[in-house]
């Protein structure tokens, strides 16, 4: 049996046929499933080698809440537009996806997605965007601005712990007690120019107020902007 099957093999060789199944090359305009998922002619593809955050998934910058996952969509449907896109087929996963790198022309959009950081190098399965996600992180771009949780561990159900920023205007003291580099204690509030990027370290002293006149008691004064 073995033998027949060699022959078969070389049989198709000598005919240019190879006699593993091909990997599939797709092209076409694509529609924007979420920031790691595309489709092509109603065919789903799995962007190879990266993981961008769910569509309802939030990050945090500076404490407030945004909707990471869809603006990862946004950014991958804003670089592929009406343009073609041509995917090239590397494996199929177990929902039966065709998981793929995918070009504009000559840009491999999976390392776009990674660079701009709006997805990250799935290590699981590739470590071939490992490079691009180390210069999205140093730069600060996407996801990186601030916090948030790996989407595979957000498929799981971890989520990042409420901080004190977060729970603070649930009680309505919304003035920062900030203490600067030189030491002096100056409150911010709301609409004030600093107010969005003070951050209230409780274990440096800082605090939240009510009021300003409970700020001013406590020996903070107003920013002067």
């Amino acid at each position: 049996m073995q033998r027949a099957i060699l022959i078969v093999a070389s049989l198709l060789m000598s005919l240019g046929i190879s006699s593993s199944p091909s990997l599939a090359e797709i092209t076409g305009r694509a529609s924007v499933v979420d920031g790691d998922t595309i489709e092509i002619r109603h065919e789903r593809i799995r962007l190879f080698g990266i993981d961008a955050p769910e569509g309802k998934q939030r990050c945090y910058i500076k404490g407030k809440s945004w909707r990471c996952g869809q603006h990862s969509a946004f950014a991958l449907a804003d670089l592929i537009g009406r343009a073609w896109v041509r995917c090239i087929e590397k494996d199929r996963d177990r929902y039966g996806r065709i998981v793929a790198v995918c070009f504009l022309g000559q840009k491999n959009v999976n390392a776009w997605m990674v660079r701009e950081g709006w997805a990250v190098a799935y290590r699981h399965f590739s470590r071939d965007y490992i490079a691009e996600e180390r210069e999205s992180s140093a730069a600060k771009r996407g996801l990186w601005q601030g916090e948030f949780i790996m989407p595979w561990d957000w498929r799981r159900g971890k989520r990042l712990a409420a901080t004190q920023e977060q729970r603070q205007p649930q009680r309505r003291c919304l003035i920062k007690g900030n203490i600067n580099r030189s030491g002096q204690r100056i409150y911010h509030v709301p609409g004030g120019e600093y107010y969005n990027r003070t951050r209230i370290n409780t274990s440096k002293g800082e605090r939240w107020f009510c009021t300003e006149a409970e700020a001013q008691a406590a020996g903070w004064r107003r920013s002067r902007r």
